[in-house]
């Protein structure tokens, strides 16, 4: 049985440290990506105060062929199935493989509300051999939530999934 459970008394680089390890220990050998995206998402959960969701988006098709997100394993609300390219701030991090830090999504152009409550946002590309493969998906329904430390923490990450989703 795992158990993790972080101190809530850690800084953010231990406790992205920590996440990292019991990451890796859970995806090691693992060959299923759906199995490793539902762990990491429940691990993020754990890890991560004041989310109101967290999880993934990956790499797929819509119905005329065009590259698009579509939902993969998360803890929290229900959420928006399919996300096209260039929208949203998903969209955004996946198609420009770029980190999205939003501290306020209202402000955000374009942004998809799938909960209402949802005040900032962190979206993180997992990128393998220069193409996005997924993103890692964080909210929260306090605005600024997330900060550089986040994203970095969330980015190697995304490194270490990058082989493993």
């Amino acid at each position: 049985m795992y158990d993790f459970k972080p101190d809530p008394g850690l800084d953010t680089a231990e406790r992205y440290r920590q996440l990292s390890d019991a990451a890796d220990a859970l995806t090691a050998g693992e060959p299923d990506p759906v199995a490793n995206m539902a762990n990491v998402a429940a691990l993020i959960w754990e890890f991560l105060p004041g989310l109101n969701w967290a999880g993934f988006y990956r790499m797929g098709k819509s119905a005329s062929g065009a590259d698009e997100l579509v939902l993969g394993p998360f803890v929290g609300r229900p959420a928006c199935i399919r996300i096209p390219l260039g929208q949203g701030v998903c969209g955004v991090a996946a198609s420009t493989r770029e980190t999205q830090l939003v501290e306020d999504v209202h402000a955000f152009p374009g942004h998809i509300a799938c909960d209402a409550a949802s005040r900032s946002e962190l979206v993180v590309p997992v990128v393998r051999d220069g193409e996005t493969i997924a993103v890692i998906d964080l909210d929260s329904p306090e605005p600024a939530r997330f900060t550089n430390k986040d994203a970095s923490g969330l980015e190697k990450l995304a490194r270490l999934l990058s082989a493993r989703i």
